[in-house]
């Protein structure tokens, strides 16, 4: 290995977040949507579900509308807590007109 791709490996940054990360991450943003969207009550493991969900909408809208790829911790809470809300509003729609 040369001096440069070890100079590389040495200063890359490592994998933002990691899929338990994810989960953590899921859980905050769905914990975080239940409170502005409050007419869903959800326990710890469908906020973690809503949450993760909410992260791969929030992920596709902003990467198709945005151009944006990835982020950090923040970039990816923000996203996950975006498409969580918009998961929830739709879930809010659809169980009113039932």
């Amino acid at each position: 290995m040369s001096t440069a791709e070890q100079l590389y490996l040495a200063l890359a940054p490592p994998a933002a977040v990691t899929w338990l990360s994810y989960l953590v991450i899921g859980g905050i943003a769905g914990w975080l949507a239940g409170k502005l969207v409050p007419s869903i009550e959800t326990g710890i493991l469908l906020n973690v579900v809503i949450g993760v969900i909410g992260g791969y909408i929030g992920g596709f809208l902003l990467s198709f509308f945005l151009g944006t790829a990835g982020g950090g911790w923040w970039f990816t809470l923000f996203t996950a807590v975006l498409g969580s809300v918009i998961l929830l509003w739709i879930v809010g729609l659809v169980t009113k007109k039932s």
